[in-house]
């Protein structure tokens, strides 16, 4: 039995989706306060302290990592005001910046998302690393190929670029992730890991296999000047 959740974080959500309105949530304020936000608060408290002792860059503070529950439903069609999980964001920056290679989990019914890296990089990220793994490509290859990171995460997903620039053409000969937008990672896991007792000892040895790709990430966006 997990220390955090009880079968309502399961249950407060999947009445949400029938009844995702402000009304419904005013009605319920005081359930998600207990059930939801305060347990996942302490989880990620827990969870960041954990991981701070591999990674020293990471913040023990909860707020600057979890995202909200409300949507932002400005700029779309679909107006539900709140979210159907719990996110947060683990690095050093927390959920204000999504560029810096973090780690990353969404709690749900349906499933538990765990993952990292940089799902997205500006330009000027994005060639420093196609640069740092141009002239590392020995160690980007054994870093992606790791036994312990691909059983746990799989493949370096990202979209990918139509055009390449000249000077990274012949390397994606060699190592196609060179001509990706992002390099994140992701893993989907039984949604109802959330209520095992070891789930946070699970998710913070998975975040240790995907370390290194991480520390590649951060060494070669701040570490290069151009």
């Amino acid at each position: 039995m997990s220390k955090y959740f009880n079968q309502d974080f399961h249950d407060f959500f999947k009445e949400l989706a029938a009844n995702n309105t402000k009304d419904w949530m005013d009605e319920n304020r005081k359930r998600y306060t207990k059930n939801i936000k305060e347990p996942f608060e302490n989880f990620i408290k827990d969870l960041q302290t954990e991981v701070s002792k591999f990674d020293e860059e990471i913040l023990v503070k909860p707020n600057d990592s979890i995202f909200r529950i409300n949507r932002d439903i400005r700029f779309s069609k679909d107006k539900a005001p709140y979210k159907l999980d719990r996110s947060a964001i683990i690095s050093k920056h927390g959920r204000k910046d999504k560029q810096y290679p973090g780690f990353y989990i969404s709690i749900s019914p349906q499933d538990t998302y765990i993952g990292g890296g940089a799902y997205f990089l500006e330009n000027e990220a994005l060639q420093k690393v196609r640069q740092e793994i141009s002239y590392n490509l020995k160690e980007f290859d054994q870093l992606v190929n790791n036994k312990k990171f691909k059983q746990n995460f799989g493949e370096i997903k990202g979209e990918k670029a139509k055009r390449l620039a000249p000077e990274f053409q012949e390397d994606e000969k060699v190592q196609a992730l060179i001509a990706n937008k992002g390099f994140y990672y992701m893993k989907d896991l039984d949604a109802n890991i959330i209520f095992k007792d070891d789930f946070l000892e699970t998710i913070v040895e998975k975040y240790k296999t995907a370390k290194p790709f991480n520390d590649f990430l951060r060494r070669a966006i701040y570490h290069w000047v151009f």
